[in-house]
């Protein structure tokens, strides 16, 4: 069952914030700094315990990454003592927890996980994709990680773990065929993993991903996820900035894989600062396609992130990304007429 809803009170960049989320594609749009990352990572790190069975708080401190592991640094900034709640909500299903400012381990007494039990019952299988690749430095990384205290966020080695699955048995059926034939034109190639070093073969040979334009890995990533079988009916996909790194003339396929994804049931997060993905969006979109558009602001008034939530591209507002475009075409026009007052 997909996340039906996201509740975040005082926490992190959050004072109190509802998001109800389509189960295809939810696109986040916003300014640096309202919270577009940290909504994302929150529903993924409850998604995740769903088949991991750690604490919700734990996985929380691993995504996020406080300071020293201080869970209570996840708690909005305040004067004096506060306390935080995350509720991630699919359906009847909810899981819950809140913990204080004073909580620095998050497997303390004090943390108040609820609703686990059911929860792990339904398990959901998930994929978080960072802004940053992590495939071209996958070599030793998950023994290093689970070795050492490295400066990672757990997310790389999740990704990881999910890129390195070994392909699903017999030939991909037509859909993920499909989509699997649009990866190989894209990237004249297809994706290759040879003693945890990932390769593009093509005609040519094999070019190491470290030697790879870094925008081609990320559809190798893609390549992976849909042959391994980790974006299938019922999964979530999480994508951090699809656009980072990628040529704007690869978001037409980029953006044709994700709508044929929700059209298979895989319910997707995309935060993104570029127009292209959602003009893309709104040209390729179907009738029938589940899409909506959650825009992240910081309130006038309060001062706080505020969300507003539309099913068309063209009733988002505030739209940071329409501002800045349209600010480019005004300057441009007066240019073009300066030049011909002159």
């Amino acid at each position: 069952m997909a996340i039906t809803r996201i509740g975040l009170r005082r926490f992190t960049a959050f004072e109190d914030l509802d998001l109800e989320a389509s189960p295809g594609v939810n696109v986040l749009v916003g300014a640096n700094g309202t919270g577009k990352t940290h909504l994302m990572k929150a529903a993924y790190a409850a998604c995740d315990i769903s088949k991991s069975g750690i604490g919700f708080a734990e996985k929380l401190a691993g995504v996020f990454m406080p300071s020293n592991g201080n869970l209570g640094r996840l708690v909005k900034r305040r004067v004096g003592r506060s306390k935080c709640r995350v509720e991630i909500r699919r359906g009847d299903l909810a899981l819950e927890t809140s913990f204080s400012t004073l909580v620095k381990d998050p497997r303390s007494p004090s943390v108040a996980d609820t609703g686990v039990r059911d929860w792990i019952a339904a398990p959901l299988e998930s994929v978080f994709v960072p802004a940053k690749e992590i495939l071209a430095n996958a070599p030793g990384f998950r023994s290093l990680y689970n070795q050492r205290e490295v400066h990672f966020e757990e997310i790389y080695d999740d990704i990881l773990v999910r890129a390195y699955r070994p392909s699903l048995r017999g030939k991909p059926d037509n859909r993920r065929g499909k989509l699997l034939e649009i990866l190989r034109d894209a990237m004249d190639g297809r994706v290759t993993t040879r003693d945890e070093e990932f390769f593009l073969r093509n005609k040519q040979g094999e070019l190491e991903f470290s030697l790879l334009a870094e925008g081609m890995r990320k559809l190798g990533l893609l390549w992976l996820l849909i042959q391994n079988g980790t974006l299938l009916d019922g999964s979530v996909l999480f994508w951090d900035e699809p656009e980072t790194n990628l040529n704007p003339k690869l978001m037409r396929p980029t953006i044709e894989i994700l709508l044929e994804l929700q059209r298979m049931g895989v319910q997707i997060f995309i935060a993104t600062h570029e127009y292209a993905v959602l003009k893309e969006l709104d040209l390729q979109a179907e009738p029938e396609d589940k899409i909506a558009f959650h825009s992240l602001y910081r309130d006038e008034d309060s001062g706080e992130i505020a969300c507003h939530s539309a099913d068309g591209y063209l009733r988002v507002h505030p739209n940071a990304i329409a501002e800045a475009f349209n600010d480019l075409y005004d300057r441009d026009i007066a240019r073009v007429l300066r030049g011909m007052a002159a």
